[in-house]
């Protein structure tokens, strides 16, 4: 199945979305911050620590990535070595770390020993080379990989390495015709995930006009219009990954040569996501890898793949449109679907993360999803503040602090003091070298219906339903803004296989059920239990492991006599990360309570 919607401007489906936002930015686009300049604490900080400390350094990179490429006769696998150059590459170059340089040193370097005089890097025997399934995408992100070490690192000697694998790439796509890859049925676009990103990369760090014409003439990118299919069927076309990460690369693309066939297939897959049940509520796409309309939550649900490149993709898109209103939709899906993809401890990684029924953790550090969860997590610190070209923009909420250019010889220091998402309150401290003007952009949540702003001390002013709040003035050093985004428990109605049902959500947090935390429940079938609204409530005193409160809400068991029969189930719900989680949507007496209230994020 495919679905079309009405494609709309860019601007006017922004419009549709929030009617009463402010307009964006116009012509102009943020930027991020160097990485370097960007120090990151609360749960986002957290999870950058646990992926380097507890996941990176206790990874056998010798005997699980290192030695595939060198075994003889070579493995045949694929492994995701170039996603975990990425990953440590940006990381090193974020925290500084001397362990994390060493680390990205020894993968490069055994990375660049192990590549053959003709170019080829990878795990294939010579006759199984090019359209063997994922030989192509592992070299690809090595492409991408070792020219990302080249573009934070200066290595002349990746760069050089990069070069020659994109060489081989493209002299065996001219003098070897395009596959299918096999052995399994799937597009061509989806067994080459990457390649496009790779190439642009490298045209970034040369200048070289053969990887744009790469890109552009044989692949074809500004042709390619592929519609939404639902589903995992036939030749699979609705992979949800490869999908935005070719729409990234068109954005990419659309930014060096405009082309107004490259914005297409990203305006597309944001109305379905938004407008045509592609998302549920933890802000997770996909089902067993593909697109998904049903809202069902069971069992592969939510690639982590498909998680980490939504990031990204969003983050393109707010950069692009210099607008932060899909910011929204980045930290419903950053602080549920990807935290969710985690161990508390950050030694762990999810493939899927279903909200209803068990997860489980994938068996291995090798292959995609355990790859693209690192490298995510080492670009969070370029998503949470952009600079514009009249100030800065505060995309995402966490303790953190960046530093940056103002224009002439002032400099800026930016701080956030916050536990956020555990509370609404936020104060940001805006310490300008001297006395400048500039524009302060602070992205309001749409989920909260009462913000509130003071700058040092004063009220300011925000409309009702107002996306952003500009404050543009002549800054000096101590100024603050405090921010508060009061955080009530709401209950979310169910959509489409989960209609009449309810979620219960506290600011961006989707809150659910861990049997694992109620002996009493042993036996029952989650599904049947129904809530008591009004019992819903802060539970005093108790929180998880990122800080955020747990909620107490009463329930009846099942096939009980309700509402007379006493809800005597006490239930304790945690965020929706809890690694034991199962259940994330309640039945309620009344389905059409009207204390229930529509999901701010998909709008008809």
């Amino acid at each position: 199945m495919r679905v079309i919607l009405p494609r709309l401007s860019p601007t006017l489906f922004l419009i549709l979305l929030n009617p009463w936002a402010s307009p964006g930015a116009g012509d102009e686009r943020f930027e991020s911050v160097d990485a370097r300049a960007v120090t990151v604490g609360g749960e986002i900080g957290r999870r950058i620590q646990v992926t380097v400390h507890t996941n990176m350094f206790a990874l056998d990179v010798e005997k699980d990535f290192l030695e595939p490429f060198r075994a003889t006769p070579r493995s045949g696998k694929y492994i995701g070595l170039g996603k975990l150059i990425d990953a440590t590459a940006r990381l090193a170059h974020h925290t500084d770390d001397p362990a994390l340089v060493s680390l990205k040193k020894n993968l490069v370097g055994e990375a660049i020993a192990a590549q053959e005089p003709d170019g080829y890097l990878g795990t294939m025997l010579p006759e199984k080379r090019m359209w063997t399934l994922w030989d192509i995408h592992e070299m690809s992100y090595l492409v991408l990989a070792l020219a990302t070490d080249h573009r934070l690192f200066a290595e002349e000697g990746s760069l050089a390495a990069s070069k020659k694998l994109a060489g081989y790439l493209i002299r065996r796509w001219e003098t070897d015709p395009p596959k299918q890859p096999s052995p399994w049925n799937i597009t061509l676009h989806m067994g080459v995930t990457g390649i496009e990103n790779a190439m642009l990369a490298l045209h970034a760090e040369t200048g070289d006009a053969q990887y744009l014409d790469f890109v552009r003439a044989t692949r074809r990118l500004p042709e390619w219009n592929a519609h939404i299919a639902i589903g995992r069927w036939g030749t699979v076309e609705g992979h949800a990954y490869a999908h935005l990460c070719r729409c990234l690369a068109q954005l990419r693309l659309d930014s060096i040569a405009p082309d107004p066939r490259l914005i297409g297939p990203s305006h597309d897959a944001l109305e379905f996501i938004l407008r045509g049940e592609g998302m549920t509520v933890t802000g997770e796409i996909g089902d067993h890898e593909c697109w998904h309309d049903t809202q069902e939550g069971t069992v592969n649900l939510g690639e982590t793949c498909a998680s980490a490149y939504l990031l990204r993709w969003l983050d393109e898109m707010v950069r692009r449109d210099a607008d932060l209103r899909l910011g929204d939709v980045m930290e419903r899906a950053l602080f549920n679907a990807l935290f969710a993809a985690q161990s508390p401890d950050g030694r762990r990684i999810r493939y899927y993360t279903p909200f209803d029924g068990q997860r489980g953790y994938y068996e291995g550090d090798t292959y995609c999803c355990p790859n693209n969860y690192r490298r995510i997590i080492a670009e969070l610190p370029g998503m949470i503040f952009y600079r514009s070209r009249d100030g800065v923009a505060v995309n995402q909420y966490t303790a953190s602090t960046a530093t940056m250019p103002l224009g002439g010889d002032a400099r800026l220091e930016i701080r956030q003091e916050t536990d956020y998402p555990a509370s609404g309150a936020i104060t940001i401290r805006v310490d300008p070298s001297r006395p400048t003007r500039f524009a302060l952009r602070l992205r309001i949540p749409r989920w909260c219906a009462a913000p509130t702003a003071k700058v040092n001390g004063e009220d300011a002013t925000i409309a009702k339903g107002q996306a952003t709040l500009v404050i543009d003035r002549q800054w000096k050093a101590g100024d603050r803004v405090q921010m508060d985004f009061p955080m009530p428990w709401r209950l979310v109605r169910g959509r489409i296989n989960q209609a009449g049902k309810v979620a219960i959500m506290r600011g961006p947090l989707v809150y659910c059920l861990n049997p694992k935390r109620h002996p009493k429940l042993a036996g029952m079938d989650l599904h049947l239990l129904v809530l008591k609204p009004d019992s819903i409530t802060t539970a005093e005193g108790q929180r998880d492991f990122s800080g955020a409160p747990l909620c107490r809400a009463n329930a009846w068991r099942p096939a009980a006599w309700y509402p007379s029969a006493k809800a005597n189930l006490e239930l304790n719900l945690a965020p929706f990360p809890d690694p034991d989680a199962e259940s994330a949507y309640f039945k309620v007496p009344n389905p059409h309570d009207p204390a229930t209230v529509e999901d701010e994020l998909f709008g008809r």
